[in-house]
């Protein structure tokens, strides 16, 4: 299957052109050093499980220690009304919570 049609299939986030992957990647890596603390922690907890069978637990356990901060609930209220919910807030979900943290 080609990457185009299993973007459209949703069994990937995007299919990003070759040409402009390393633009992708270096917006990609700004974006994470970007997350608020304690983001890349719990999510780094939730991948680098031995057992993968409790990684569903993991990771709403990491979720949970992160979305009850103020700054979280903020973002996560103001996204719907800024594009999140639309096909094109959900190809570039990065970009509508980097404009709301402003």
């Amino acid at each position: 299957m080609d990457a185009e049609t299993a973007e459209r299939y949703g069994w990937v986030n995007r299919a990003v052109p070759a040409d402009r992957l390393d633009e992708f990647v270096d917006r990609l890596v700004g974006n994470i050093a970007a997350l608020p603390g304690g983001v890349v922690a719990a999510a780094k907890r939730a991948i680098v499980l031995r057992d993968h069978s409790h990684g569903l637990a993991e990771e709403n356990e990491a979720w949970a220690g992160l979305v009850f901060r103020p700054a979280t609930a903020q973002l996560m209220s103001a996204a719907p009304a800024n594009g999140a919910q639309t096909r094109d807030g959900e190809q570039d979900l990065e970009g509508v919570f980097r404009n709301l943290a402003r």
